[in-house]
């Protein structure tokens, strides 16, 4: 049998692998995407984690079909700045992304995050379904029940929509980019505020 039998070969196994469970190469993944401001400050908390595979930066909610930052940032898309995290949910659970999210963020907050003002900063939980939905909302009332603030939580869970993914600069900027990335983290105010709020 020759090379090219043998891959073709291959291949037919693979496609009839593929037709019996097309989630074979993903069977212990899952997604979940959280709106936390600025989308460079959201993958780092979440790349720490184990269990996670990857983040993206992107956007979420809005009625434009594959915006671009400057469209988003300038505003009337309706999109959000948002991070789709992917998982192995036998390492980590989604409660625990959701704990992540909110430690990350200011659910103060209804008109931005941080130095960054307008809807394209705008917090949010995207739910894919029920056991999303009740787990967000029922961490989410645990955070207001705390009284931790003496303020309610504005941050709204919403149904998930189309995520986009933002432009390749934008991708792994802290990686990409330390030192920049570092000084706009400051500037912006965003971990002495998220020392004010969550430092016991």
């Amino acid at each position: 049998m020759s090379t090219i039998q043998r891959l073709q070969g291959v291949g037919v196994l693979l496609a009839v692998l593929l037709s019996v469970s097309p989630t074979l190469a993903h069977e212990h993944q899952a997604s979940a995407v959280f709106a936390g401001g600025c989308f460079w400050c959201m993958e780092p908390p979440y790349d720490e984690l184990d269990g996670v595979i990857s983040t993206t930066s992107g956007f979420i909610g809005g009625h434009v079909p594959n915006p671009s930052y400057e469209q988003v940032v300038r505003g009337g898309t309706g999109h959000v700045e948002a991070v789709k995290v992917v998982y192995d949910p036998e390492v980590v659970d989604y409660a625990t992304l959701l704990e992540v999210f909110w430690r990350n963020v200011d659910p103060l907050d209804d008109g931005g995050q941080f130095c960054d003002r307008g809807e394209a900063y705008l917090t949010g939980i995207f739910v894919s379904n029920d056991y999303e939905r009740d787990l967000a909302e029922a961490s989410k009332q645990a955070l207001d029940a705390s009284e931790r603030f003496g303020q309610p939580i504005v941050t709204p869970i919403r149904e998930r929509s189309v995520f986009y993914p933002a432009e390749e600069y934008h991708q792994n900027y802290y990686q990409k980019n330390p030192i920049r990335y570092r000084l706009y983290r400051f500037n912006c105010g965003r971990d002495r505020r998220l020392a004010e709020l969550w430092d016991e």
